[in-house]
């Protein structure tokens, strides 16, 4: 889960409805939906990761939001905002028009987006406040003060918003740097009319008619009977003043000096001397976005004693009600998958009791402190609502607030609609305890043949014969028909176990699949990215698709999502479709805060081309400590001539500018002859002018990943070229040889991993003896003609690269949103084989029984309807 919040407003124009919603507390999104009459307008402040994913779970339509509004720019509140842009652009023929507003550092997020954001997204941004001066250089602290007016971005009948920047001012004199700028926002209804008095109209000589309605809009009109002007004052009762609601995002103590002296805020105080006390307006409600750090501080509640009644909904960094998940739909599946299954599905990341209990008590004594102010202090939740409109409703409104997600109840529940998935789970369980007590023995008859007992794989096991046994009658087929006894028979006709999982321990390897979906997140699946964790070696990422914090959180829980951050090796993305590393920002910029104060070195980060010249951008707006190596300096051939180029000891030779420029030379041409058929897209792009593999620039940062690796206890990893989209890859891991306990060497396990592709011989012959391979499988197998269409695989098709590379086990991933729990599979083709879920974790020993696992999945989803999700999903017109 996040650390962070999402908040939101409701805007809806019928009988006067208006609300403030906090509508989520797993990033910082915020949410104004408006209508008028026939006109549609939505807005979104802080769109964080998990926006979209938000908007599916609870049926919001994108295609409602005209603008988006920033409350600072960084991967922290503005994550989200590259893949929904891309959604926008794909709505309709054209793309949806969206307008963002925010600080002068915008103008840097919209600079390296242009990278991977389409010209049919109709991004139209507005940057206010000031940050340089004309020769380029920052302004001093001093003169930001200067420009603190109130912005006024939307006025009309409806709502009108405006901005005051907050600059901070650091005590050693160091100038703002590119997203330091924080801002308020102000949301101000109009005034209220007061009610028609009709007696007075007449007694003024007025007919009923359509001049009641004029006078009710605030227009002047000529009396029936009498040659008199009437005017609204004559007719109307006193008006009351429109709620105010203040949005104050304060992120650091630094920013208090102007949030305190501010004068563009004073017409809103009910102390102020600077106002006369008919121009001050009255604020209802001040959301406070900053962390506990600023929030609880004496001089930042004594400011907030200034607004006197209004109430102040504290939204900031605090972590709470972390039990209750937003994304309820998504919860509910691995609630249900780990009751099945809790070692390939262990239980989802959450807070101890001591912990929340801390946290509670925290809360407390902010409202205990707080007590003198006499301010009152709401603690927000997930869907707190604040009416504004109709006047009668003004106030909060904890109807929509959700119910932590009881894991009893959710078994309960699915017990109730599928009775046997009990025996399911025992049987499961079984044959996972079984696998614990595997035993490994040498061959009599063969030094290399590793002998397997595998008491799983018997047909006594199986879940027909618990129900058989259950019921005192023979097992058959009928029972649960995805269960028989052909599929255990071709379980056991499996190859015996790879030399290199002997005597393997738990601590050596597992994957976490963090996101399992295609294209876009959606209510049940995240977009892509792979944990690979090494224990006390470290980790890497394959892929960083939006929202992979939020899944390590919810995976590890916040603590551990951190320390698996920390323990980052390498970062690896296979291409630059935002779906695969619009999520790199926000691991990178949370890495580098994490360890400011601990001696570190960059982390590496290997990728295609393109994505480094979006990295190079954002780093103006944000320090995200890293290093890049082009994913061709990877390829297995320029791999083979660096390691060709050092000498015994593993370093350079004096003359290692003329090898360096040797191996450079080599490196080119092998890249020319070991990448696709001519013609093909892959081939001309890299053949054309400006894309020169330079090996030599590159090799520092290669130095630094053969040293990476070896940390990390591995012999290479090298890129392979597939084919999707130009400069598109896939990655082998290999692990080093190990000895057991007689002292016999066992080779490393080889992880493959397909990135986005067609069925390949490049991939294949990559992943040749491949102990786990895992490969995308975007569409069904009767689509195979759209899977050629856009570069990606079938089922079948992913199986299959794996039954000709030999990979001891595959496991397929990065499917189609049209199948929101389940792929369509054929189980005829998946005896080596299982289906990715998110937060699947998938230990090295755990391998063999892999396969065994995938036909109880089809009892758990047994009901489900296999079909387009929702109308929202768009594929084509992105990635």
């Amino acid at each position: 889960m996040f650390r962070f919040w999402e908040l939101g407003w409701t805007h809806r124009i019928h009988r006067h409805q208006f609300c403030c919603s906090l509508i989520s507390r797993d990033s910082s999104l915020m949410l104004v939906r408006v209508r008028l009459q026939m006109e549609k307008k939505g807005l979104f402040l802080r769109p964080a990761m998990g926006l979209q994913r938000f908007c599916t779970e609870h049926k919001i339509k994108l295609s409602k939001i005209d603008h988006i509004f920033l409350t600072r720019v960084c991967s922290e509140t503005a994550g989200g905002l590259p893949g929904l842009l891309l959604t926008l652009a794909g709505i309709g023929e054209e793309g949806m028009s969206v307008n963002i507003w925010g600080p002068s550092d915008l103008n840097y997020l919209v600079d390296a987006m242009r990278s991977f954001i389409p010209n049919a997204a109709m991004v139209h941004a507005h940057s206010f406040g000031v940050t340089v001066n004309g020769d380029g250089t920052m302004l001093s602290s001093s003169q930001f003060g200067k420009f603190r007016d109130p912005i006024t971005i939307i006025d009309d009948e409806v709502v009108c918003i405006s901005s005051i920047p907050l600059n901070p001012n650091y005590s050693n004199g160091s100038i703002p740097k590119p997203g330091d700028i924080a801002v308020i926002y102000a949301c101000e209804l109009p005034e209220i009319k007061g009610k028609f008095d009709p007696v007075k109209a007449a007694a003024l000589g007025l007919k009923p008619g359509p001049k009641y309605r004029e006078l009710q809009l605030g227009n002047s009109v000529m009396s029936d009977r009498l040659n008199i002007t009437v005017h609204p004052s004559d007719v109307l009762g006193a008006s009351s003043p429109g709620p105010i609601i203040l949005l104050v995002d304060c992120p650091t103590k630094f920013h208090m000096a102007e949030l305190l002296s501010a004068e563009s805020l004073n017409c809103y105080y009910r102390d102020s001397d600077h106002q006369p006390k008919e121009n001050t307006k009255t604020v209802n409600c001040v959301i406070h976005l900053g962390p506990a750090i600023v929030t609880k501080s004496a001089d930042y509640q004594k400011w907030m004693k200034r607004f006197s009644t209004a109430q102040h909904i504290m939204a900031g960094h605090e972590i709470r009600n972390m039990e209750i998940p937003i994304l309820k739909s998504s919860a509910r599946i691995s609630s249900q998958l780990n009751y099945l299954c809790p070692q390939l599905f262990p239980a989802r990341g959450c807070w101890s009791s001591q912990q929340t209990n801390d946290l509670s008590l925290e809360s407390n004594e902010l409202c205990e402190d707080s007590s003198s102010t006499l301010c009152e202090i709401i603690q927000a939740e997930n869907l707190l609502k604040f009416h504004l409109r109709p006047y009668s409703q003004l106030g909060l409104d904890r109807s929509a607030i959700p119910d932590s997600l009881n894991h009893e109840e959710v078994i309960a529940n699915l017990l109730s609609e599928i009775p046997e998935i009990a025996d399911v789970s025992k049987n499961v369980n079984q044959f996972q305890q079984s696998s614990a007590e595997v035993k490994l023995s040498k061959s009599e008859k063969d030094d290399n043949c590793i002998m397997v007992e595998e008491p799983w794989l018997s047909a006594s096991s199986s879940v027909n014969n618990v129900h058989a046994e259950k019921e005192g009658r023979d097992s058959s087929e009928e029972d649960i028909p995805c269960l028989n006894d052909r599929w255990n028979d071709n379980l056991k006709d499996e190859h015996d176990i790879p030399a290199c999982l002997e005597n393997i321990s738990r601590e050596d390897m597992e994957i976490v699949l963090l996101g399992t979906g295609s294209s876009q997140p959606s209510k049940y699946r995240n977009v892509s990215s792979i944990f690979v964790n090494l224990f006390s070696k470290g980790s890497l990422l394959l892929d960083c698709g939006e929202g992979t914090l939020g899944q390590l959180k919810r995976r590890f829980g916040i603590k551990g999502a951190d320390d698996a951050v920390k323990g980052l090796k390498c970062i690896w993305i296979s291409h630059i479709h935002a779906d695969h590393h619009t999520g790199l920002a926000r691991i990178l910029a949370l890495r580098c805060q994490l360890l400011k104060d601990i001696p570190h070195k960059p982390l590496l980060v290997i990728g295609p081309r393109p994505l480094k010249r979006f990295l190079d951008a954002y780093s103006k707006l944000e320090d995200l400590d890293m290093q890049f190596l082009d994913c061709r300096h990877t390829l297995e051939a320029s791999m083979d001539d660096f390691h060709g180029s050092l000498d015994s000891r593993g370093q350079f030779p004096e003359n290692s500018d003329r090898e360096g420029s040797e191996a450079e030379n080599i490196a080119s041409r092998r890249v020319e002859s070991s990448l696709f058929a001519p013609q093909s897209k892959m081939q001309s792009y890299w053949k054309r002018p400006g894309s020169p593999v330079d090996t030599a620039v590159a090799l520092p940062v290669l130095m630094r990943l053969k040293e990476l690796l070896s940390e990390a206890g591995l012999e290479f990893l090298y890129s392979v070229p597939v084919v999707h989209c130009p400069q598109a890859f896939g990655v082998v891991l290999k692990a080093a040889e190990r000895p057991n306990s007689l002292g016999k060497t066992i080779p490393g396990w080889k992880l493959v991993y397909s990135g986005d592709t067609r069925p390949c011989q490049a991939l294949i012959n990559a992943s040749r003896d491949a102990t786990l391979l895992i490969h995308e499988a975007t569409f069904e197998d009767t689509m195979e003609d759209e899977a050629i269409a856009k570069n990606h695989s079938t089922t079948k098709e992913a199986v299959g690269v794996g039954k000709s590379a030999g990979a001891f086990r595959v496991v397929l991933t990065h499917f189609s949103q049209r199948y929101p729990k389940i792929p369509v599979f054929n189980e005829a083709d998946m005896q080596r084989t299982c289906i990715a879920f998110d937060l699947m974790t998938v230990n090295l020993a755990d391998l063999p029984m892999l396969p065994k696992f995938l036909p109880y999945l089809k009892v758990l989803f047994r009901n489900e309807m296999v079909g387009d999700e929702s109308d929202d999903v768009h594929e084509s017109f992105i990635y």
